[in-house]
């Protein structure tokens, strides 16, 4: 019994050492300088990154769009289907880690992006922003009137499913 032990602990003390060893081997630089006051510099962040969707009217989603910005529809997939902006895409906000991958191959990061719901008292497309902006994209908008503002303005909506 006294001799297995010895034997666990000398293996023990060896697999120790030997980590001790393999670490100084890979770290010990990045050790000295540590140690010497010479920190290693680290790569700053020169571009602020927005945590939060900006918010733009209806006036500023016309002109977005017209210049080639990607309107995302936050609603569920039953409402977009009954009617929403021309040439929006569905991604229901419920649904939005299922179909993140795809979008993400569909929508370049540095593309403008403008989500929309039911208006003023959705919060959707207000969070779908925030979690576009922390997936990576840089230009994420919301157009808080929604769907209920472009279509009590007259003007033209699409029909059919995503």
């Amino acid at each position: 019994m006294i001799a297995e032990t010895r034997r666990i602990l000398l293996e023990a003390v060896v697999i120790v050492l030997l980590g001790v060893v393999l670490g100084l081997s890979f770290n010990g630089r990045l050790l000295l300088n540590v140690f010497s006051g010479r920190l290693p510099q680290t790569q700053v962040e020169t571009e602020p990154r927005a945590l939060y969707p900006v918010p733009v009217d209806l006036a500023a989603v016309r002109e977005l769009t017209a210049a080639g910005a990607v309107l995302i529809d936050a609603r569920a997939a039953e409402l977009y289907a009954d009617g929403h902006l021309p040439g929006a895409r569905s991604l229901p906000l419920g649904e939005m880690d299922e179909h993140l991958e795809a979008f993400r191959r569909a929508v370049p990061t540095d593309a403008v992006i403008i989500t929309y719901c039911n208006g003023y008292g959705c919060p959707d497309s207000f969070d779908q922003g925030v979690r576009l902006l922390a997936a990576g994209w840089r230009d994420v908008r919301v157009f808080e009137g929604g769907y209920p503002e472009w279509r009590d303005a007259g003007l033209p909506v699409e029909q059919g499913a995503p």
